[in-house]
């Protein structure tokens, strides 16, 4: 490790290997971010109700943000590269993982395999027997199998596979500039 990694933390010369795992680790934090917004906004905002599946793969951004923001950080403050490099290993793991959940989604989507059996819905009120009646009675069971909308052919799971292989990708790049001596 140089000492300008050391003394002067934030002025990483553009060709330190913390710079690269840096770069990488922020980025993926911006897209995880990103992509955990417009889930929302989806869910929120256009009424979008997601289904078991779609939740599991948002566990994998809100684990990438954070971590990649920690990482970020420990670059920026020089940490030893085999650190840097073991949380970039992390975050290609998470990405590939959400990947493969977001390919078998989008199978389930094309029905070409089957799907779990859960459902979810917005019942929130046990408190009352009439209510949760009334509840039942209104309830929209979102499935695993039926796709809410498509842009451009795919749906949210397709282009959860797309933005989680181009992090792994990211994280990858990371961590081969980070392993240069």
């Amino acid at each position: 490790m140089t000492s300008a990694l050391v003394d002067r933390p934030g002025s990483l010369p553009a060709t330190s290997p913390a710079r690269a795992a840096l770069t990488a680790a922020l980025t993926i934090a911006v897209l995880a971010a990103i992509a955990l917004a417009a889930a929302w906004y989806a869910q929120l905002v256009l009424g979008m109700v997601p289904c078991p599946l779609c939740l599991e793969q948002r566990y994998a951004y809100y684990a990438a943000a954070p971590l990649g923001l920690i990482l970020a950080f420990a670059a920026w403050r020089g940490a030893p590269r085999g650190i840097l490099i073991a949380g970039l290993v992390v975050l290609t793991a998470l990405a590939l993982g959400n990947a493969g959940l977001g390919a078998y989604h989008a199978g389930v989507e094309w029905k070409f395999w089957a799907g779990p059996t859960d459902c979810s819905g917005p019942i929130v009120d046990f408190s009352k027997a009439g209510g949760l009646l009334a509840q039942l009675d209104s309830v929209k069971v979102v499935r695993c199998d039926e796709v809410q909308g498509r842009f451009l052919g795919l749906s949210f799971a397709g282009y959860n596979v797309l933005l989680s292989l181009l992090l792994a990708a990211i994280a990858g790049w990371g961590i081969a500039r980070t392993s240069r001596r």
